[in-house]
């Protein structure tokens, strides 16, 4: 018993007992000892949680960042916002003519608000109406559409710089969990590919795999002719990442890209525009000077290992419980 409800009860006591009235302890503290608990079943009295209204790691709002609407969703509506986003493929619209990475495609049943959280969903589902003739070429190997559905989700509007916040859970599935971003023509950064459910290899499954890539055509470091992102580093988390929920930060700004989990810089989360273009003196390894739209999606990734049917009897599912974007006011 706390200090303050022994104090209540002495009180009450003598309190009755000089008024000879026959009202109980307990009816005259209720309204005290409710007040009292305060914990939210947390166990920590007092304890409120995080503000929602900044970033977890700038609970002050030092930054003095203003939620951007336009980008951000709690997703507790019961139905995705599409006036907000776009799923791959409905209509028959593909964003960037991209269908999936073969063999898996995506397919617009397979995104859904549910539970207050987005669903990436992967399936099996080898009667799918996959696309007859496209395929994707990867290590000389040639991959056609069969057997696996995925889903992608793109915002409509775009934006420059500011603080991304996402609270995810990663499919526990050999498939990704991505979470990233694409200009018109310019270029993409990956915060995150997930691969929470990989087979054998246990570092995969607490990595962010982090990318910085090029699809300018006049640009040296262009992707398809560099063979590869300009940057590209591994976020390594402390917990695998399809485990549990956790609250994952980007500050992207003209100089620098600062990685936070559960609203903690990591130590390897500072990616500096001075350290990749060598203070300078290759200006185009910077290329996140672009309006962006943001994307979340599962894809399969054949040098990580390929879902069987069994890895899918029950569908995987990407969760994202809410995407928070701040600019500066």
């Amino acid at each position: 018993m706390s200090f303050k409800k022994s104090f209540i009860y002495l009180f009450s006591f003598f309190l009755i007992a000089s008024c000879g009235t026959s009202v109980t302890i307990e009816d005259e503290i209720i309204d005290e000892v409710e007040v009292d608990e305060g914990d939210n079943g947390t166990g920590n009295t007092g304890s409120t949680g995080p503000n929602s209204d900044y970033p977890l790691s700038d609970q002050s709002n030092t930054g003095k960042w203003v939620l951007n609407k336009e980008v951000s969703d709690e997703f507790d509506t019961g139905t995705l916002d599409e006036d907000k986003w776009h799923i791959q493929g409905k209509n028959g619209v593909y964003q960037s003519n991209f269908i999936g990475r073969a063999p898996s495609q995506f397919s617009i049943n397979n995104a859904i608000v549910e539970d207050e959280k987005l669903k990436i969903i992967t399936k099996w589902e080898p009667d799918f109406d996959f696309h007859p003739t496209k395929t994707q070429t990867v290590n000389g190997k040639v991959y056609k559409y069969e057997n696996i559905t995925t889903a992608a989700v793109i915002s409509k509007k775009q934006f420059r710089y500011g603080y991304m916040e996402i609270k995810c859970k990663s499919a526990n599935a050999p498939i990704t969990s991505s979470f990233w971003t694409t200009g018109k023509g310019t270029s993409e950064l990956d915060m995150f590919e997930m691969f929470g459910g990989h087979k054998s290899n246990a570092a995969w499954k607490k990595r962010l795999k982090f990318n910085i890539i090029s699809w300018d055509k006049d640009n040296p470091f262009y992707q398809p002719v560099y063979k590869g992102p300009v940057h590209t580093r591994n976020i390594q988390a402390k917990e695998n990442t399809a485990d549990d929920f956790h609250v994952y930060g980007f500050d992207w700004t003209p100089e620098y890209i600062k990685v936070y989990i559960d609203g903690v810089l990591h130590e390897n989360g500072t990616i500096l525009k001075s350290e990749l273009t060598k203070n300078g003196t290759e200006p185009d390894r910077w290329v996140t000077d672009s309006d962006y739209w943001i994307w979340f999606d599962s894809e399969t990734f054949p040098w990580l290992g390929l879902p069987t049917a069994s890895d899918l009897v029950e569908p995987a599912e990407y969760q994202i419980e809410y995407i928070r974007v701040w600019q500066k006011s």
